[in-house]
């Protein structure tokens, strides 16, 4: 195989887990709850087999899938972005990140303050959209950081564009992300600039920005560019992997402009992979709760794919998968849900079939090297043998 893209689907959960209830997560089903949706259109997905996936009894099967299919576990103690995407490049993470239900200790932010030169507002798990508004015009009065954090491991910085330059928003979230190492090493420092001009039409603009955690360990990408070959990376793979294991990488201001990136990147003549994440499933529709929206850009998603399958080359792989849950009708908190994922595969090489129920997102590492030839240690199984004619 020569090129593969690996397409996640920021949040596309298909339905808990066993140990949800550890999680708080109790009959969730994000994509259940998208398809019940008037919007909700996906043909091409259908036709590649997703709804063959084992426990997927709500959309209807394929009697001659044209992909391969399977269901994937999460083995790490996460429902995170970052824990999944690490898994999904063969890093498993038998602890969680840490959380901060209570706010961040006073040390933390005693010494952000010091660094940064501003004081803090908020520091409670809080909406992303309900903390601008609740806080947003005392930010305006008094020029302080907006510090707030949710159920997963997050350190975020709201500030408004017109009241705090950007670039010092950046340079805050770096001076955090140095702070918050050891027992307080969240998994992400994620900056969040909004613009308006009271609470009633403050909105987050495109411009966020992330602050990884390293990777404990070596991952896929590390290993496929050390043995030579690309890694593109569309949205915020960069940033996840905290820029380790790329040769070139590009933002997304939407689903749309990462599709658009993608087929960029297809353009090219690579050898290696192209890691590709959408988030606007998770951040504009899971977390807002709001299930027209996300079963509408699943349709977006499913017509682009329809179009990029007619230009694939007969080397070409694409896995299309997810990195946790975000049920948008689970009402019970707006968090990430623990959730297996899909595994879809597509290309001219595929034998079309189950991959049956898989016990790691870790396998798709595994899968990716050995189809690439790079030599990787992982604790997931490789299915090329079972994926390939």
């Amino acid at each position: 195989m020569k090129r593969i893209f690996l397409i996640v689907l920021d949040s596309c959960g298909i339905g808990q887990m066993p140990d949800c209830e550890k999680f708080g997560d109790i009959g969730v089903n994000t994509l259940r709850s998208c398809s019940t949706s008037s919007g909700f259109s996906i043909p091409n997905l259908l036709k590649a087999g997703i709804g063959n996936i084992d426990g997927v009894d709500y959309l209807p099967k394929n009697a001659a899938p044209q992909g391969a299919y399977a269901r994937l576990t999460e083995a790490s103690m996460g429902k995170d972005t970052t824990i999944g995407h690490w898994e999904i490049a063969g890093v498993v993470s038998p602890e969680p990140l840490p959380t901060f239900p209570e706010g961040f200790p006073k040390e933390v932010l005693d010494e952000f303050e010091r660094q940064t030169g501003r004081g803090v507002l908020c520091n409670k798990p809080y909406s992303g959209t309900d903390v601008i508004r609740d806080y947003g015009e005392e930010q305006l009065k008094t020029g302080k950081w907006i510090v707030y954090t949710s159920a997963d491991s997050v350190f975020q910085v709201a500030a408004h564009e017109e009241k705090i330059p950007l670039e010092e928003l950046y340079d805050a979230c770096r001076k955090a992300r140095k702070i918050l190492r050891g027992k307080y090493g969240v998994g992400r420092v994620i900056a969040r600039p909004y613009v308006g001009t009271s609470p009633e039409n403050f909105k987050r603009t495109s411009n966020r920005h992330d602050f990884s955690l390293e990777p404990p360990a070596e991952t896929m990408l590390d290993a496929i560019v050390n043995a030579g070959q690309d890694v593109l990376a569309v949205g915020k793979i960069f940033d996840i992997f905290a820029g380790r294991g790329t040769t070139d990488h590009v933002y997304n201001k939407s689903n749309a402009d990462g599709m658009r990136h993608t087929v960029d990147y297809a353009k090219r003549d690579f050898h290696g992979l192209c890691f590709v994440n959408l988030v606007d499933f998770d951040m504009q529709f899971g977390h807002r709760r709001d299930i027209d929206g996300y079963a509408n850009a699943l349709t977006e998603f499913d017509t682009w794919l329809g179009e990029f399958e007619k230009t694939l080359q007969t080397d070409d792989l694409v896995l299309i998968t997810a990195d946790h849950g975000c049920d948008p009708a689970y009402t019970a908190t707006t968090d990430h849900t623990r959730e297996y994922v899909p595994l879809i595969a597509l290309g001219a090489q595929v034998r079309p079939g189950s991959l049956g129920t898989r016990a790691s997102f870790a396998d798709i590492a595994a899968t990716v090297t050995e189809l690439l030839g790079v030599p990787y240690e992982t604790s997931g199984r490789s299915f090329a043998k079972e994926l390939l004619k």
